[in-house]
Formats: C-alpha cells, sequence, structure tokens
C-alpha cells in the first residue's frame, strides 16, 4: 500500500497535463461533430456553363442547347474575350461550349463538326464534357442510319432521356462512423501522451536518490515493489482508457453501442496497453524529469502526426507511412480507418483479412462466435 500511496501523491501533482490532453480531445471531438453533415442522399450537381452559339438556332443545334440547359446552369456573360477569361477565372462558370456556323449543315451532311471548349479543368468542367460528349456520340450513331432530321432528334431524346436508377444498398451510417473514428484516431495522442507524460514523471520520482535508498534498506521485496508500481501504473493507463471511452458515449450517442463501437473500444484499449507498455520501457530508462516533456513531443506528438491521427492516412506521402509501420499508433489509426469501411463482420471477411498475419483460427473462433 505504500507503493499505491506514493504513487496518488505523485499522480495528484500530475493532474494538470491530463485535463489539458483530455480537454484537446473534448474540443477536437466536439469541433467534429459540429462540422460533420449528416448526408444520406445523393445528388448530382450542375456546372455552370456558357454557350456561345455561331449558328441558327434550329432544329439538331437547338436541341444540342437544350439538352446542355436542361443539365446545367446556363450563365449569361458578355460575349467579349475579357469577360468570359474573367469568368473562368473567378469560377463564375465551368465551361464554355462554342457551336460553330454551320454545325447543323454539317453534321446533317455527316461531317464532324468541331465544337471547341473552354473549361476550369474541375470536376464540374469534368461532368460538362462527360454530357457534350455523350450527345454528340449518340447523334453521330444515329445520323448514320436515319437521315430525317425530324427523327434523329427524337431518336437523341429518347436515348439521353434514360437515366440509371442510383439505389444506396449500403446501411452503413458512414456520417456516424467518420466522427467514431476521428475521435479514436486522436484519442491516440490523447493516450500516449498522457501515459507517457505521468508515468515517466511518476517513475523518475521513484528513482530520486532519497526514495531508491529508502526502498533499498526497507524490508519490501524489490520484485513485489516493481510488481506494485507496474500495477499502479496500469490502474492509471485503465482508468485514463476508461475516462475517454466514457466521452464518446456522451459525443458519438448510439452509434458506440453497435459492434462497430465495441470493436473501436477494444481496439483502443489494446492500444492503451501499448502505450503502457512505451511508457513504462522509458519511464525505467529515463531519470530526468525535465526531458519529459521533450519525450512526450517526440513519442506521442511525433507518432500522431507520422500515422495519421492529426492528418488522414490518405494524404500522406507512402515513404512517411512506411516509415509510420514501425509504430503501434499506424496499426491503431488503420484499423480505425478499416473498421468504417466494414459492413457486415462474420468469419468469411475475418479470415481474409487476418490470416496474413499467421495461424490464428483461435481468435477467428472467438470474434465470430461473438458476433
Amino acid at each position: 500500500m505504500i507503493v499505491f500511496k506514493t504513487f496518488l501523491k505523485v499522480l495528484n501533482k500530475c493532474k494538470a497535463p491530463i485535463i489539458m490532453y483530455t480537454v484537446f480531445l473534448l474540443f477536437f471531438g466536439i469541433f467534429n461533430m459540429s462540422t460533420s453533415d449528416n448526408i444520406t442522399d445523393f445528388t448530382a450537381s450542375k456546372p455552370d456553363i456558357l454557350i456561345v452559339n455561331e449558328d441558327e438556332q434550329i432544329g439538331i443545334t437547338k436541341n444540342l442547347i437544350e439538352y446542355i440547359e436542361k443539365n446545367s446552369n446556363i450563365k449569361e456573360i458578355k460575349s467579349d474575350k475579357e469577360s468570359i477569361a474573367d469568368a473562368l477565372f473567378y469560377r463564375d462558370i465551368n465551361y464554355i461550349i462554342y457551336i460553330p456556323n454551320h454545325f447543323r449543315e454539317d453534321f446533317l451532311a455527316g461531317k464532324k463538326p468541331e465544337v471547341k471548349v473552354e473549361s476550369t479543368g474541375d470536376y464540374q468542367a469534368s461532368l460538362a464534357q462527360m454530357m457534350l460528349e455523350r450527345y454528340l456520340k449518340v447523334a453521330q450513331t444515329y445520323s448514320k442510319e436515319i437521315k430525317s432530321e425530324e427523327e434523329l432528334v427524337k431518336q437523341i431524346n429518347n436515348t439521353l432521356e434514360k437515366q440509371v436508377q442510383i439505389e444506396m444498398t449500403s446501411k452503413l451510417d458512414t456520417d456516424s462512423l467518420n466522427k467514431v473514428a476521428f475521435y479514436y484516431n486522436f484519442a491516440n495522442y490523447s493516450i500516449l501522451a498522457g501515459c507517457v507524460y505521468v508515468i515517466c514523471l511518476i517513475l523518475s520520482s521513484f528513482k530520486e536518490e532519497k526514495i531508491q535508498k529508502r526502498t533499498i534498506v526497507s524490508s519490501m521485496n524489490y520484485h513485489k515493489y516493481q510488481k506494485q508500481l507496474l500495477i499502479a501504473n496500469s490502474l492509471f493507463a485503465i482508468i485514463l482508457w476508461l475516462l475517454y471511452v466514457v466521452i464518446s458515449f456522451f459525443l458519438l450517442g448510439k452509434v458506440m453501442f453497435t459492434a462497430h463501437g465495441l470493436i473501436y473500444i477494444a481496439n483502443s484499449f489494446i492500444f492503451t496497453l501499448c502505450a503502457l507498455t512505451i511508457a513504462f520501457l522509458i519511464g525505467n530508462s529515463m531519470k530526468n524529469k525535465d526531458a519529459v516533456n521533450g519525450i512526450v513531443n517526440v513519442v506521442a506528438l511525433g507518432s500522431s502526426f507520422l500515422c495519421g491521427a492529426f492528418v488522414p492516412m490518405e494524404m500522406l506521402p507512402d515513404f512517411v507511412l512506411k516509415i509510420a509501420h514501425i509504430l503501434p499508433s499506424y496499426w491503431y489509426i488503420k484499423t480505425n480507418e478499416m473498421l468504417k469501411t466494414i459492413e457486415i463482420f462474420n468469419r468469411r471477411y475475418i479470415t481474409a483479412n487476418f490470416s496474413k498475419y499467421g495461424n490464428s483460427n483461435w481468435l477467428y473462433d472467438t470474434i465470430y462466435d461473438y458476433f
């Protein structure tokens, strides 16, 4: 009990950094909740297009313009070059279509009149280009067999009116799972920093010369002393983990009561054990309390940046991720990112994704039986 009492006294002096790391986690968790929109429907956006028509607006030329108008936002801008260039530069329009003179006559004559375009090069411009190319390809295909312009326009419209029905079959609440992944990814920093800072500070306090001499001359068995110290540090790490799990229930709500939420909690618990061992290793290797802040910055902050806790993994360079493979944080965050894309937990999925790590049939059976 003497070790526990001493441990609690030192821990009481370390409450400020624990509160600070918890506040960071709360702040970014609440910020993520407030900036995330619950998107459940798919809506196709319409590009902003300017049509410069130098041909007569009749027949197939009129039909082309009507098709573009139906599927985009037509902008009215002065036709001089300076106004058009300004509109493109300031993204007032995404795409410009120049219909040349005699377009209708050349098209009906079997020629392929060139339709010049200008674009901003963004995804809206790409959508406009696909729309234009679709019309021209359909029109050219029918023009080889149909000579009547009226019938040609009718067949083009009938074909272009056919739309693919999009049905969302996934039942994943992607918005909620993204929030959970973000919270637990950031918890990587709070858990690791909290464990390393507090445990290193406590162990360095126990390593002070006066305390070590008193411990040596006391009747306490050295192995029992180390065991109690390890248990005390383990209890602190588990309580810190429980605190962050409870906070996640308040912030994220009912998604934490699902299978996904349970596995996020289990993954964070395993990472907490890794953080505990890292902190215990560093704490037993150092004696200078003044070096604790620097160690926290290197270990917790450095691994969080390298492994995707602050910056999404897909935005990090490949060579950075290769370096991050040696860190527990990488595998913890990678698992979090994988979890938000899994819809159904079954034996086949678990076997396919875990078999590459060796013969772990007991693990498959345990997870499969649970779910």
